[in-house]
C-alpha cells in the first residue's frame, strides 16, 4: 500500500466517521426513526430490551444502494 491509496482510504474514513456523527447528531429530529412497526421494544420491571430490526433493515438498504451507486464502474 502506498502514500496515495493510505491517504485515499483516510480521507474515505473521515467522511465515514462525519456522515456517521451527522446521523447520532440529527437521528433524534428524525421521528419515525427507530419507531418502525417491525423494531422489538420489550419492557419489563428492571428491564428494557429494544433492538431496531426495521431500522436496521431500512438503514441497510439505503447504504447498499448507495455503495451500489457508488461502486459502478461505467
Amino acid at each position: 500500500m502506498n502514500g496515495t491509496e493510505i491517504g485515499k482510504l483516510l480521507l474515505f474514513l473521515g467522511l465515514l466517521f462525519i456522515v456517521i456523527g451527522a446521523i447520532f447528531m440529527f437521528s433524534g429530529k428524525i421521528p419515525w426513526l427507530g419507531k418502525l412497526p417491525g423494531d422489538i421494544i420489550i419492557r419489563r420491571k428492571n428491564f428494557t430490551f429494544y433492538f431496531p430490526l426495521a431500522t436496521s433493515i431500512i438503514i441497510s438498504i439505503i447504504l447498499t444502494l448507495i455503495f451500489w451507486l457508488l461502486g459502478r464502474k461505467g
